[in-house]
Parts: structure tokens; sequence; C-alpha cells
């Protein structure tokens, strides 16, 4: 049997031109909470969009404990990780991916004329830790429209 706590929390719906940006930002990474504690009575979950430019590439940066996963909604992206940001992966509309805590990472928009648009939600929040000073090696990267 379900039990309903004796105060239940308010449904709310976040319209997309309300939108705040997120407390946490990266460069070339423009965070939009969507569901967050900025605007809702949500614990432990962070759900929001993030914006590339076409091609821009974010600063190295993670997460912190937070786990992270992210949809393309919009756009090709890429993600870089591992030893000097060596490892690449690209997505596409539609694919899933996820990023553990802790992780380095960079990500980038891998087209040089339209805009990428993640989907991205993290437990417990919307942790950003920005990294300076990174070895970052040089990639050819697999730049498309």
């Amino acid at each position: 049997m379900t039990t309903t706590p004796q105060t239940l929390k308010k449904l709310t719906v976040q319209r997309n031109g309300e939108l705040p940006e997120a407390p946490g930002q990266t460069s070339k990474a423009l965070r939009i909470s969507g569901v967050s504690v900025e605007n809702t009575e949500v614990e432990g979950l962070w759900f929001g969009k993030v914006h590339t430019g076409p091609g821009e590439i974010s600063d190295a940066h993670h997460h912190g404990e937070a786990e992270t996963g992210g949809y393309v909604f919009k756009g090709r992206g890429f993600i870089r990780f591992g030893e000097r940001y060596e490892e690449i992966v690209y997505l596409e509309e539609g694919d899933f991916v996820y990023v553990p805590p802790f992780v380095p990472h960079i990500e980038g928009n891998a087209s040089k004329t339209e805009e990428l648009v993640w989907l991205t939600t993290r437990t417990p929040d919307n942790i950003v830790v920005n990294l300076e000073d990174q070895d970052v090696a040089e990639l050819e990267i697999d730049y498309r429209s």
C-alpha cells in the first residue's frame, strides 16, 4: 500500500519564455533551468536545457557528485574526455549520454551553422565545477553543416 504525505508539493509549469539561467555556468554552454530549486519545490534533481552556438566548444568542467543524463534535442554535438581530453564521442539528435560524477569533460557543437541544444538532468543538483589551466590535446573536430 502506498501512503501519501500529509502535505503535497505544488505541481507547477515553467513557461519557456520565463526560464531562468542556471546558477552554474560554463563558457559556451548556457544552462537554462527548467525544473530546479530556483523555480519549483524540487529536491535532488535539476532538469534543463544547455545551448551551444555554432562551432562553439565549452571550457573543461565536471559536475562534482552529480550524475548527469543528456539528450541531444537539436543539432549534433560531441563530448571530449579522458587523458588530455583525447577521447571524443559524437552525438546526433535523439541520442542520450550518461556522464558519471567527477568526470572532466568538454562539450562542443559539431556544426558550424546550427545551434546545439541538450536536454540535461542531474541529481542531486546542477553542480558545475569549471576547470582552469587544463592540458587539452589538439584534435581535429568532425564538423558537419
